[in-house]
């Protein structure tokens, strides 16, 4: 399955790698390319890819996994899990493959892939409103998760002394870091955001499942379903498949940072984005598993939609944990938003014609923090969120849709190992994209019931 093998070889030729040479673009062009947060910085090492590869991956999803497991059941609910990872790992090897399949273009964007996949307008179409809806949706989970995490931590540091605080208001002091950090250009600027972030999630994971561990496994334990009626288990059930597909997001931004990497002929960038890619993938296995089986095993169906809300004691470590949750969520925020930084200025800068300006950066990227902060306070349903987000749009981007390009792009033979590999991945997806947001949306009407605005 290799690239060479399928008639993409790398031509020897100075300009191969250039998305055009430079004779063919403006100085206008060149001046715009520099200045987008994706195109503006190819100097990343291989490690900033892992850095940024675990930040995107390992998020709010990791502790929604334990009560994930919940509602799938321990057989059905380990197979998830593994089957999630074989797939997702396999579809990001062919992400990384295809950024620069094509002699003399490197695909920065996700949306130019699709566009050289499906064709211009048909793949603008396909792949933009589900990229806008994954990214959009993370940033918003994420300013539930930072708020809400933000509260547990001054809940369990403050039990006697301090009033009861709104979560809307915790929501706003996590967006109030973005209203800063939002500005920083590029990808490569985020680095170091990016490495506390990768270094927070392998934190409050071990304690996720350390704490699991020494608390034990809690009397009267019960691994069975906790809906009372068959609908409920198996809506539940749904919605748990999203909040699966949710932990297994990170293509959605593989392609951009794929592009901060420097490319010649001799040492194209799917080198070190995959040795990056393999030490992230490593990573996630050791957060997502351990978290996912003890948090289960150790409080059955009672675990909470938020494995560290689950966790009270010892104080000082889960509220250090949460603590590292919302330093972990600031930094994956920032790589979701980054995409999105990039269309809109892409959109107003050649589309529009503004001027390439800090005030225009300044502007468009406080009212998207403002925006993701304004839903995030309006909807604060963490579980029934993840559901809904993972099945409807992750599960496209992440399970089958690079299977899909890499069929109509690579043309494996029928019935092919390739081929029958691609078309059970995009069948076992196409199923999740169905499903899972059923049950999500239906978790989040119940949820609503009793919700107050802005309580």
């Amino acid at each position: 399955m290799q690239s060479a093998a399928m008639g993409t070889q790398t031509p020897n030729n100075s300009n191969y790698y250039c998305s055009k040479s430079a004779d063919e673009r403006s100085a206008e062009e060149r001046a715009i390319d520099a200045w987008l947060p994706v195109t503006s910085n190819r100097n990343a090492k291989w490690w900033y890819s892992a850095f940024h590869n675990v930040t995107a991956m390992v998020g709010a999803g990791v502790l929604g996994l334990p009560y994930a497991l919940a509602q799938l059941g321990w057989g059905p609910g380990v197979a998830v899990l593994v089957i999630s990872w074989i797939i997702t790992f396999y579809t990001l090897w062919q992400m990384v493959e295809m950024h620069e399949m094509v002699p003399g273009k490197r695909f920065d964007r996700y949306h130019e892939l699709g566009q050289h996949a499906f064709g211009k307008k048909l793949g603008l179409w396909i792949i933009v409103p589900q990229q806008i809806i994954v990214e959009v949706g993370v940033d918003i989970v994420y300013m539930v998760t930072g708020g809400q995490s933000l509260m547990k931590f001054y809940d369990l540091v403050c039990k006697k002394d301090c009033k009861d605080t709104k979560l809307t208001y915790f929501i706003m002091i996590f967006a109030s870091v973005h209203f800063v950090i939002s500005h920083l250009p590029d990808f490569n600027s985020i680095v170091g955001v990016s490495l506390a972030a990768a270094v927070m999630s392998l934190s409050y994971s071990t304690i996720a499942w350390g704490a699991s561990v020494k608390k034990g496994v809690v009397a009267d334990v019960e691994y069975g379903y906790k809906a009372k009626t068959t609908a409920g288990t198996i809506f539940n059930f749904f919605s748990a498949l999203g909040d699966v597909a949710f932990a297994y997001a990170g293509h959605n931004v593989v392609l951009e940072i794929q592009a901060t990497i420097p490319s010649t002929p001799e040492k194209p960038s799917k080198g070190p984005m995959w040795k990056g890619v393999i030490v992230a993938y490593i990573i996630v296995a050791l957060c997502y598993f351990p978290v996912a089986l003890i948090g289960y095993w150790m409080f059955g169906n009672q675990v909470k939609d938020n494995i560290l809300l689950t966790l009270e004691k010892p104080t000082w470590l889960i509220a250090m944990a949460n603590m590292f949750v919302v330093i972990h969520v600031i930094g994956s925020y920032q790589i979701y938003a980054m995409p999105v930084f990039d269309m809109i200025e892409t959109v107003l800068v050649r589309k529009l014609k503004f001027k390439p300006s800090w005030m225009l950066r300044f502007v468009t990227r406080n009212i998207y923090v403002a925006f993701t902060m304004f839903v995030g306070i309006t909807f604060p349903f963490f579980n029934g969120l993840l559901g809904f987000f993972g099945g409807f749009a992750f599960a496209p981007t992440t399970y089958f849709l690079p299977c899909i390009m890499w069929l109509a792009i690579c043309k494996p033979k029928k019935f092919s190992l390739s081929w029958i590999i691609n078309w059970i991945c995009i069948i076992l997806g196409v199923l999740l994209m169905i499903i899972a947001p059923i049950g999500g949306l239906r978790s989040i009407i119940i949820q609503a019931k009793d919700y107050k605005f802005y309580s």
